[in-house]
């Protein structure tokens, strides 16, 4: 993906929004890979059904790219042992544009012809489209939203991406570091799959803190001009402008860059940063709390981090596409891995067995920790929770605070995000 590809009609929707071993052909969530010239192994499948054209190309090409690198590092090192044999990690993807009826071709194309042993995917209606098919043929699946998740949706897992439920950790960090904040607004698209859950969950933990939400502004995709949105938002004066999970971050920040914001600015998403900067200032952008790193942090080569080499893979990432970094970039290559590593843990490249490792497996989370979770809202525990990062901007350069406890919050709050998903008109089960 080049940067002219990423200008699309909808260029802001860019801004959406990696244990054991088994000899030296093994593969390790925290290892570093030698290169290793391997002799011919058999070759895995991991399919990729993805948008990489169109206007949500971002959300999928980076993620491509990323498993490209992980499987090359692996193939170098040897391959992969799975039950006594050892493979080579193949990547097949598809691009579906996010058009349903292209994901379920795309969906039968990767598992029939190119036998993928999982296929990951995005998330929203084209999940919904390929999940009749997928379930009946047992189908390990992988989404970035895990509201796609029902309880008859056996095979599909969110096994990195726990969208919305980790925002909490930022809104946690916030009130405790800046408990002079009382008051805050919510502006964001008023789409089901993405701002409407980041909303409900903002305002559960908005909630939690003691911050009061003094106004929350959905709006639809047809929006041109943000300046009248963000004016009448100012001015209730909120100490907090929140984003959520917006597509239009851009726009947004260059508003209220515009309008002379000063309060505390939070987002679950700040994508392409180094723009935002240049189409306002370091200074104005410096604070700005999220929720997503970048590879080169010092903070994830610290103990109970799970992604081989993240420096490395960074630099990797930068050096061949340069213009291409999102969050996505390392999403699709952590879900591979752990896909990797359960296929390990199992011995097998049986759907069910594998399934059942990813389940039976602790502490395999890519930020540390790890609990399955999910049954309170969708009705199945097929999302991973661990640790995950708050994030601020300092002197231009994202920077890790600390890892949250998603599950913590989660064990002493679900009430309170269930009734403000319920709120906001959600499914919950």
């Amino acid at each position: 993906m080049t940067e002219k590809k990423l200008t699309t009609s909808k260029m802001n929707r860019r801004e959406f929004i990696g244990k054991t071993t088994a000899g030296v052909a093994g593969v390790a969530l925290g290892t570093v890979f030698p290169r290793i010239s391997s002799a011919a192994n058999d070759v895995i499948t991991l399919g990729m059904n993805i948008p990489m054209t169109g206007d949500y190309a971002p959300w999928g090409l980076p993620g491509l790219y990323g498993c490209e690198i992980i499987a090359k590092n692996i193939n170098d090192a040897g391959g992969v042992s799975i039950g006594g044999t050892t493979y080579d990690i193949n990547i097949a993807a598809y691009d579906h544009g996010y058009d349903t009826d292209k994901a379920v071709q795309g969906f039968k194309k990767l598992v029939l012809e190119d036998e993928a042993k999982m296929v990951m995917m995005l998330g929203g209606s084209t999940v919904a489209s390929v999940l009749p098919w997928g379930t009946r043929k047992k189908v390990l699946t992988t989404t970035l939203l895990p509201s796609d998740i029902t309880p008859d949706s056996e095979y599909l897992v969110a096994t990195c991406e726990s969208h919305p439920l980790y925002n909490v950790t930022g809104v946690e960090w916030l009130a405790r570091n800046h408990p002079d904040v009382k008051t805050a607004a919510i502006v964001t698209n008023n789409d089901v799959e993405y701002g409407l859950q980041s909303a409900a969950t903002y305002k559960a933990a908005f909630e939690v803190a003691g911050i009061e939400v003094i106004d929350v502004n959905l709006h639809g995709f047809d929006i041109t001009d943000f300046a009248p949105i963000v004016s009448s938002v100012l001015a209730k004066n909120p100490d907090v402008f929140c984003m959520a999970t917006s597509f239009y971050v851009t726009p947004l920040m260059e508003q209220l860059y515009h309008q002379g914001y000063q309060g505390k600015i939070i987002s679950c998403t700040l994508d392409y940063y180094d723009e935002i900067i240049a189409k306002t200032s370091q200074e104005f952008v410096n604070g700005t709390i999220y929720q997503f790193p970048d590879f080169d942090d010092p903070k994830l080569t610290e103990e109970g981090v799970k992604f081989p080499d993240p420096g490395g893979f960074d630099a990797a990432f930068r050096k061949d596409h340069p213009n291409d970094w999102s969050a996505v970039s390392w999403e699709y290559p952590t879900i591979a891995l752990n896909w990797i590593e359960a296929a390990q843990t199992a011995g097998s490249l049986d759907t069910d067995d594998i399934l059942a490792a990813m389940k039976s497996t602790e502490q395999q989370f890519i930020f540390g920790g790890g609990q399955w979770w999910g049954s309170q809202l969708w009705g199945l525990d097929n999302t991973l929770v661990g640790r995950w990062p708050v994030v601020v901007i300092e002197e231009g350069k994202a920077r890790i605070q600390e890892f949250g406890d998603v599950a913590g919050w989660l064990s002493s709050n679900t009430e309170v995000l269930v009734k403000h998903m319920k709120e906001m008109g959600l499914r919950v089960v």
